[in-house]
């Protein structure tokens, strides 16, 4: 759609970046903190452990010190789990709760709106070790969790999100380690995993709404637009069942509290149907987020799977490389796309789609909360970083968000990926998505020291101008 002339983005629009407590905070053992599922797995092979990480847990203050410089008018950030109850359930950390009340401040007195994810993928491995989420009382505990962050912070905190990546928990476990070694049926107990995390989001949701009633609060997951491969028929129908798989099996159970019929058969045919106890229904019907908060960072393409496709493999994969289900699709690449150097295909104008999409289904606010450039950065002279190629993505995606905008989409925040450079769960520290530098490798930690890049310079000067200069 061609527009004449274009909608700004709107007066208060929170213009920010992103990071999670297991990439960013280091510490993992500091100040009564319990140990994550994060701290406990083997890294990847050639990855370093998130013991230190970009040390942001000593470096907050200077950190914050840039987002500010910056501008931003939101930081998104997690709080860990374990650093505010160290086996996931019993005694409260007095430390933990001291950290983040001083980061939140730290953010408030510089005029930055914190955006508190409750839980990005560092499950208390006390709780893991008893089943994680495939224990119903891991729901309980998630509760009781988001209850003691609400008694803490909710007077600070106006933006929640509940769990990050979801659906990536769920269609990439063996990944992320969200099933312990042993189970027969790991699709089964992924998607039996997948319902208590519904359950415990919509309580979360409905305890929000009730303990903190000038807040807001959404689920936060990976949404992708999926382009059929062809105009067969038959790849239209595999974009399809991709789509409702990997995206609307999610929203539709947070917006409306229902399961999403093509999603709820296909789990019936695989006989990986989740049980559904009395009342369940009725407690996932309770959620009624206020926004819809998800990261993008391309589309997908799928093409027809035949039910003897010898093609199709379940394995592998990560976030953003789907290889497909027999009989259901099979991930393509998109010949019109280019890629990144670690593989990712690159989609600014698949962003406005997926907007589109996505607020046409569900008519809530969205706020995207991941959206970047995972790229190899070199330090030139008088620590100069030139990266003209994050610049020129995220120049591009926030173009097609302002279209989206003008096409009617009630977009009302955008942040990045990263705010500062972090160690990727699946790339090591090697692949960096920050505004700003930290100085360090994979396995040396140097001084950590924090370098500004272009690209910090470049969305200071977009957020001073409301995104009018780009």
């Amino acid at each position: 759609m061609f527009h004449k002339k274009l909608k700004d983005f709107p007066k208060n629009f929170l213009w920010g970046a992103s990071t999670s407590a297991y990439q960013v905070e280091g510490a993992y053992n500091e100040d009564g903190k319990g140990l994550s599922v994060q701290d406990t797995k083997e890294p990847f092979p050639g990855t370093p452990d998130f013991k230190v990480s970009s040390d942001h847990y000593h470096h907050y203050k200077e950190d914050v010190a840039l987002f500010a410089e910056m501008g931003f008018k939101t930081y998104r950030f997690s709080i860990a789990w374990t650093r505010i109850i160290p086996n996931g359930v019993g005694d409260v950390n007095p430390k933990g709760i001291e950290f983040y009340n001083n980061l939140i401040n730290e953010l408030l007195s510089h005029g930055i709106e914190p955006l508190v994810t409750m839980y990005h993928f560092d499950l208390p491995d006390a709780l893991q070790r008893e089943g994680g989420w495939s224990n119903r009382k891991t729901a309980d505990a998630f509760v009781n969790y988001a209850k003691v962050l609400f008694e803490n912070f909710g007077d600070r905190v106006k933006y929640w999100l509940t769990i990050n990546e979801q659906n990536m928990m769920i269609l990439h476990g063996g990944a992320i380690g969200t099933v312990n070694d042993g189970v027969e049926n790991v699709e089964k107990e992924l998607y039996k995993q997948n319902h208590h995390m519904m359950l415990a989001q919509a309580q979360t949701m409905k305890l929000c709404h009730n303990m903190c009633p000038k807040a807001k609060i959404g689920p936060a997951p990976n949404i992708s637009s999926i382009y059929p491969a062809s105009s067969r028929p038959e790849d239209i129908l595999a974009a399809s069942n991709q789509s409702s798989i990997r995206n609307w099996l999610y929203l539709d159970m947070a917006v409306h509290g229902r399961y999403n019929p093509i999603a709820w058969s296909y789990m019936v045919e695989k006989g990986i149907e989740p049980t559904i106890e009395d009342g369940d229904m009725e407690i996932l019907k309770g959620g009624n987020p206020d926004f819809i908060a998800f990261n993008y960072y391309c589309t997908g393409t799928a093409e027809e799977s035949k039910i003897d496709d010898k093609e199709v493999s379940t394995q592998g994969g990560d976030q953003q490389i789907a290889v497909g289900d027999l009989g259901v699709y099979k991930g393509a690449s998109n010949p019109n796309l280019e890629k990144t150097q670690f593989g990712w295909e690159i989609d600014p104008i698949g962003f406005r789609n997926t907007l589109r999409e996505v607020y046409e289904r569900y008519n809530l606010p969205i706020i995207i909360t991941e959206n970047g450039l995972g790229a190899y950065d070199n330090v030139e002279e008088n620590d100069t970083i030139n990266d003209d190629y994050r610049i020129d993505y995220l120049r591009k995606h926030i173009e097609q968000a302002r279209l989206a905008i003008t096409d009617g989409v009630d977009l009302i925040g955008y942040c990045p990926w990263s705010a500062i450079d972090l160690i990727s769960t699946h790339q090591g520290f090697k692949k960096r998505y920050g505004f700003i530098y930290v100085n360090r490798d994979e396995f040396d930690l140097k001084d950590l020291r924090r370098i500004r890049k272009k690209s910090f310079f470049w969305y200071k000067k977009v957020i001073e101008t409301n995104g009018e200069e780009i």
